[in-house]
């Protein structure tokens, strides 16, 4: 409980410093999250990009899910909240960086995510930074990997439809305010539905 009062303090803190940039006054509810990443396949994963990491809350949630062969690249652009995931994760699956999500493509050093978690105030963005990690996203995903993203408006729905084939949404009402969840795929469902048919026996 300690704890995550003193996150809800950083974050509100870090959201004084920089509302675009952060965008909530306080760090998504651990059931929405966990609403999030039951939309992606992470056990199965060899590598996890999060981007907006935050104080946190997708990270160890995410940590949790993976093998222990994989791989968790965070980005998390405020200095201060990366040192705390630095400090707070003893793991050697999980990398840190701090830098802007529009420059992920720098840090995959030519590999491609099989899951991409996101938790960026896109609404808040100013749209050129926005536009710029939206393109960043699908170039960043292996061919049947998703990317899953959690946000407090539907308003970017259609940006996401522009750059993936498939795009599924929820709602997770338990959040406050209560969080849209997307799950977003290159392929469109009729192709991965085909795909997965012929991988089945018989």
């Amino acid at each position: 409980m300690k704890q995550q009062v003193t996150d809800r303090l950083r974050f509100f803190k870090a959201f004084v410093a920089h509302p675009r940039q952060v965008g909530a006054v306080l760090p998504t509810s651990r059931s929405a999250v966990r609403d999030m990443l039951d939309l992606a396949d992470l056990p199965a994963a060899d590598l996890v990009v999060e981007l907006g990491a935050g104080t946190g809350s997708q990270t160890g949630q995410i940590l949790e899910r993976l093998h222990p062969g994989a791989r968790l690249l965070a980005l998390e652009i405020d200095p201060a909240l990366a040192a705390l995931l630095d400090a707070r994760y003893d793991d050697p699956r999980l990398e840190v960086v701090c830098a802007s999500a529009e420059h992920l493509e720098d840090h995959l050093a030519g590999s491609l995510a099989d899951v991409l978690v996101c938790a960026l105030p896109f609404t808040s963005l100013e749209q050129g930074l926005r536009r710029r990690i939206l393109d960043q996203m699908p170039r960043a995903l292996s061919p049947s990997g998703s990317a899953v993203v959690i946000q407090y408006s539907p308003l970017i729905e259609p940006e996401l439809r522009r750059r993936f084939g498939s795009v599924r949404r929820r709602i997770s009402p338990r959040n406050v305010p209560p969080a849209f969840l997307f799950a977003c795929s290159l392929q469109d469902d009729a192709v991965r539905e085909g795909r997965a048919s012929e991988s089945r026996p018989g």
